[in-house]
């Protein structure tokens, strides 16, 4: 199993290490009988192919299908739980055109119907990676008119998920701490 290197001075291989990281962890807490979790397809339409070979294809033109909702889903305790996973490299903050209006709308709705939506952001860069509850992305839209949200809130509101070999990436660690008040403010 290969493990994200965080301790190199470049960074030019990391655009997929979050979504490495959460797939490792997902398919740990499937294996090991945790919960079930998977990240969603993203539907599209083919429109240009060439085939170079019996068994090969090169898609050459395609487009997406509907906007997508968010990454993950899956279940947990009998609890649905939808999230979007997202790195950014900046230091100071994560910005809001990142995530888009229907996504933040989509874990509205699974928060309205019982589920936990969540965001997973990275700070690539900083090397730390946070959980923040769907409530506090809400409480954060509705009172500022930024377009990014500061580092320090994600330090005061969301959750430091750390890195270590199994799971790798243990975000239902903090389900389960903070589960009880997640559901008191629904």
């Amino acid at each position: 199993m290969r493990l994200a290197n965080f301790n190199t001075s470049t960074y030019s291989n990391r655009g997929m290490a979050l979504e490495e990281d959460i797939n490792v962890t997902n398919k740990y807490y499937l294996d090991n009988d945790i919960a079930v979790i998977y990240k969603k397809p993203t539907s599209v339409t083919i429109h240009k192919a060439e085939y170079p070979g019996p068994h090969e294809a090169i898609i050459r033109e395609a487009y997406f299908k509907t906007p997508s909702t968010t990454d993950y889903n899956g279940i947990y305790k009998g609890r649905y739980i939808d999230f979007e996973a997202k790195e950014t490299k900046s230091k100071t903050s994560f910005p809001l055109s990142n995530i888009h209006n229907h996504q933040i709308e989509h874990l509205k709705r699974i928060v309205r119907h019982g589920g936990i939506g969540f965001l997973i952001v990275r700070f690539v860069t900083l090397e730390e990676t946070y959980l923040l509850f769907e409530k506090d992305l809400i409480l954060f839209l509705n009172n500022n008119d930024r377009k990014s949200i500061p580092y320090e809130y994600f330090k005061e509101k969301g959750h430091l998920i750390k890195i270590k070999y199994a799971p790798r990436l243990n975000y239902l660690e903090v389900i389960d701490k903070y589960g009880g008040l997640y559901d008191e403010i629904k």
